[in-house]
């Protein structure tokens, strides 16, 4: 799974996006509210070592996560 932080814009707040190995969209969140995102896809329990991740991860990114 990879996952990458998105600079938002004006109005347009920060975002998150995870993909799987074939780059598949799975989740698009803003980082402040990852809760419901992560849990529709299952991955409600690593919410917190998720968004440790992101946190240190500079915008246009990609971190390859092993989960």
């Amino acid at each position: 799974m990879y996952v990458i932080k998105v600079k938002g814009v004006a109005k347009i707040p920060d975002y998150v996006q995870l993909r799987d190995e074939k780059f598949t969209l799975l989740a698009y969140f803003r980082i402040d509210r990852p809760d419901k995102s992560l849990e529709k896809i299952g991955l409600g329990d690593k919410a917190e070592y998720i968004m440790n991740m992101v946190k240190d991860l500079p915008f246009g990114q990609i971190l390859k996560l092993d989960i």
